[in-house]
């Protein structure tokens, strides 16, 4: 497995305080399970840390992208689609550039549209 460096700049959590070696580890769990697509651990994962993509989705970082970038660039459409359905649009609108040719692309575009 390649490794994935994970960086968290600012996560907010709803109510409670992170300190940096746990928003680290945050990042770098988001980053891997984006990385092997399994999206029933990614949502797994973010319910039992009480924690929701929008939050956390500027101030994570997999291997110098953001998540949905990431995702795009490891081809991971579930958890891809899953990410973009629980952004605003106006994120989505925003990081489309950067999912031009892979399969969230299309996925991106009716979500902006519809």
């Amino acid at each position: 497995m390649k490794n994935i460096i994970a960086v968290a700049t600012i996560i907010s959590l709803s109510a409670s305080f992170a300190p940096k070696t746990q928003a680290s580890t945050i990042a770098q769990n988001l980053c891997e399970y984006v990385n092997v697509d399994n999206k029933s651990k990614l949502r797994s994962y973010l319910k039992t840390n009480k924690l929701k993509i929008r939050n956390v989705f500027d101030g994570i970082q997999c291997n110098g992208q953001n998540l949905l970038a990431f995702a795009a660039s490891r081809n991971a459409t579930e958890t891809g689609a899953m990410i973009i359905g629980k952004l605003s649009k106006k994120v989505i609108e925003t990081n489309l550039s950067a999912l031009a040719n892979s399969e969230l692309a299309s996925v991106a575009q009716k979500r902006v549209q519809g």
